[in-house]
């Protein structure tokens, strides 16, 4: 059974819970100084709202819109040794609204200059926690394929992608899919689209990532802004799984106790939307999903309550899902992919933080 070298997953990834107070506050305990946080309200319908240290503090992307980046002011303001400040913006800190908070740390930095490529881009990377974050300018105007240094030393797993100043779906790029030239998009319940006509895609490699002529991965004039992800033994695991249509569902093997779990069916239809849970805000029997590509309130979907669809139960060493054939497009046979973080390694390498886990 192989060990994990990341002793203690909190100290790269973290959940972290917080009640809105309408004006300024920092947010602590995270555990780090992140350089990614994903904000979403977990009681009323506020955006899900990202913020990262490469493009600067304020500048606010939403993953349920293809929208273009904003500034807001009083949004989120800092980020700190242990956590971020917030500014009295609604959609991350309105007054008794309960906040969750994903956080990622990479080079706790604004980045670096990365010539791999063919484009030079700027990166923020964590190699031991395998997360990049990526800011480059597209530089095609009528198809082919250009490369992207990541700066991670292996080969991402899922990229997540947007454009920046303009309007554009966010583009994931993700093992599990056909190949390298199948999109997802991270505001829509769409299936994997094949992009390959506007110049084949290779797989990522140690140092680089492809992109095409496409408008949510490289277009001249257009800025981007990447969130790379390699998979780290105990830590971090991205693939595919079928469903099996029934209550007692599939179960999928990590290697950890995930902390945080996404999927997405294969399927295009209105229900198969990106389900976020994590243990931080319910443990099993978890029905309390949070959507990537929806403002919805937690558990809801729709405006009515969504737990008859959607839930998981968080296992020591993976996810299995129950009600299969009730959520996400569900039904036997059905492809899914997932993203999964981990709240404990299955077995650690010794340190007095490490915790191997144990049964749920």
């Amino acid at each position: 059974m192989a060990y994990s070298s990341i002793v203690k997953p909190s100290a790269y990834f973290n959940t972290k819970l917080f009640t809105g107070n309408g004006g300024t506050q920092a947010i602590t305990g995270v555990g780090f100084q992140p350089d990614l946080t994903w904000i979403k309200c977990r009681d009323d319908t506020h955006n899900p709202n990202w913020f990262d240290a490469v493009r600067g503090v304020t500048k606010r992307i939403s993953s349920h819109s293809s929208a273009a980046e904003s500034t807001v002011a009083n949004s989120l303001t800092s980020f700190n040794s242990d956590g971020f400040t917030l500014g009295a913006s609604g959609g991350e800190n309105s007054n008794s609204n309960t906040y969750v908070s994903w956080n990622w740390k990479a080079g706790n930095s604004a980045g670096s200059s990365n010539t791999d490529g063919n484009i030079t881009s700027t990166v923020s990377a964590n190699t031991t926690a395998g997360f990049s974050i990526v800011k480059y300018s597209g530089n095609l105007g009528s198809g082919g394929v250009s490369t992207v240094g990541h700066g991670l030393g292996v080969a991402p797993k899922a990229i997540i992608v947007k454009n920046t100043n303009n309007t554009g779906f966010w583009a994931v790029l993700h093992t599990g899919l056909t190949n390298w030239n199948y999109v997802l998009e991270l505001n829509d319940t769409f299936n994997e689209v094949d992009k390959s006509g506007n110049g084949s895609m290779a797989a990522p490699t140690t140092t680089v990532f492809s992109t095409n002529y496409t408008n949510a991965l490289n277009v001249s004039g257009r800025d981007y802004i990447a969130y790379c992800f390699a998979e780290k033994t105990g830590f971090s695991k991205f693939g595919k799984f079928t469903s099996n249509g029934s209550d007692n569902g599939t179960f999928t093997y990590t290697g950890f106790t995930p902390n945080w779990v996404m999927v997405k069916p294969l399927v295009s239809d209105g229900w198969s939307n990106w389900y976020i849970f994590d243990t931080t805000r319910k443990e099993n029997l978890n029905d309390m999903p949070l959507y990537a590509n929806l403002s919805t309130q937690e558990g809801y979907y729709g405006g009515s309550p969504a737990s008859n669809y959607a839930q998981i139960d968080i296992l020591s060493n993976g996810f299995k899902i129950r009600r299969d054939g009730n959520w996400g497009g569900g039904g036997s046979g059905t492809e899914l992919i997932y993203m999964a973080f981990a709240e404990q390694p299955l077995v650690a390498n010794s340190g007095t933080d490490g915790v191997p886990a144990t049964a749920r």
